[in-house]
């Protein structure tokens, strides 16, 4: 079944990347998966941002993010399962699908956002560009 699976959270969408992890934490339980857990941050890999910040309050986001990203795990991913804890900056939906390259995921499990029609149109859907370039199987998780 799953050997690998990919987890990639939004630290910033509070209380919903939870109900993706209790997905994957059910998958890797039942086929004894490892799970990689990921935080995309859009920080010095878009010139936009990079621009308005200094090194040093970038360096604080990336410790902050990490913090943040071990306080998920130990939260929401049980502990007899296997994790990694990843972090990559850039577009998010190109470092979900450069991860599961790079650590051999066979499922990308993933949180969807309830996004207006118009919005979806204009900036696409992490989620549907994840679908729509990954290689392996990817499951997106709506919200309730």
């Amino acid at each position: 079944m799953y050997k690998t699976i990919l987890l990639p959270v939004d630290l910033n969408e509070e209380g919903f990347s939870h109900i993706a992890a209790e997905h994957a934490c059910a998958l890797a339980k039942i086929a004894g998966a490892d799970i990689h857990l990921l935080n995309v941050l859009p920080t010095s890999q878009l010139p936009m941002v990079s621009a308005h910040f200094p090194a040093s309050v970038l360096q604080e986001i990336r410790k902050s993010a990490h913090v943040a990203l071990q306080d998920f795990a130990k939260k929401h991913i049980d502990d007899s399962i296997t994790t990694h804890i990843h972090m990559a900056e850039g577009r998010p939906s190109k470092e979900i699908i450069k991860a599961a390259n790079k650590y051999h995921a066979d499922l990308i499990v993933m949180p969807s956002h309830k996004r207006a029609k118009l919005e979806l149109a204009v900036i696409g859907s992490i989620a549907a560009k994840v679908v729509s370039a990954a290689s392996m199987n990817v499951m997106v998780v709506k919200p309730q």
